[in-house]
């Protein structure tokens, strides 16, 4: 379901990110035509799914084509969110299914990675299949915490590290530029490490959160928030 409000678009706080920025210029056309949200996420989700798609086929150009529709996918990420904030159209399951739709994406995108480089370096000790499983499994996890710590504490409890106008997720800009530089196969190997160590530290902060919620309301009470997909 989708409720609607009479928001003015020019009453919203401008986006902290640039391409936040840019996509609220976008999307503001979009505003009083049916267009909703959700389907700007179906737009992200299918564009993410096609650039996993030719990661996998390991052939290089197809390999570009397929992060170059990543980053695209990053980018048009920001579209639905920029869109429920300034038309007032949110729901919880339309903050659910971006959820999942960021998950989905970014955990084809790492089995994707672990085609291709398993492709051109079939004798690694770890066959590359694994490290974009293992990555991948990892990522799932911290979007599940992520989505739960939110559920509990709020946004603010979430909120990505920015500076300059940009935030972690946007290294994935970057993944066709590493791409061209054939540097597939240590970005494999930096998430294969890096993620599941992050996602031990989402599940240190998850309890930690757990503990600090359990204190402040008494025991038997519902301690979930609203999740709409304006607080992105």
């Amino acid at each position: 379901m989708t409720k609607s409000s009479p928001t003015n678009a020019r009453a919203v706080p401008e986006p902290v990110t640039w391409d936040a920025r840019l996509a609220r210029r976008l999307v503001t056309p979009l505003v009083d035509t049916p267009v909703t949200p959700n389907h700007l996420t179906t737009l992200r989700l299918l564009i993410g799914v096609a650039g996993a798609y030719y990661l996998s086929l390991g052939a290089f150009w197809l390999c570009t084509l397929g992060a170059l529709l990543i980053a695209l996918s990053n980018f048009v990420d920001h579209t639905d969110g920029e869109l429920a904030r300034i038309s007032g159209k949110s729901s919880k399951i339309g903050h659910f299914y971006d959820l999942a739709s960021d998950a989905l994406v970014t955990v084809l995108l790492f089995l994707g990675l672990g085609f291709y480089v398993g492709v051109h370096h079939p004798s690694l000790i770890v066959p590359a299949e694994w490290l974009g499983g293992i990555a991948g499994v990892a990522v799932a996890l911290i979007f599940f915490l992520r989505m739960r710590i939110e559920s509990m504490a709020g946004k603010d409890g979430t909120k990505q590290a920015s500076m300059a106008g940009f935030e972690t997720e946007d290294v994935l800009y970057l993944l066709p530029v590493v791409t061209l530089l054939n540097g597939m196969t240590p970005f494999l190997l930096a998430a294969a490490i890096g993620a599941p160590l992050f996602a031990a530290w989402v599940a240190v902060d998850y309890q930690r959160v757990v503990r600090r919620m359990s204190k402040r309301i008494g025991p038997g009470k519902d301690t979930d928030g609203n999740d709409y997909q304006t607080a992105r």
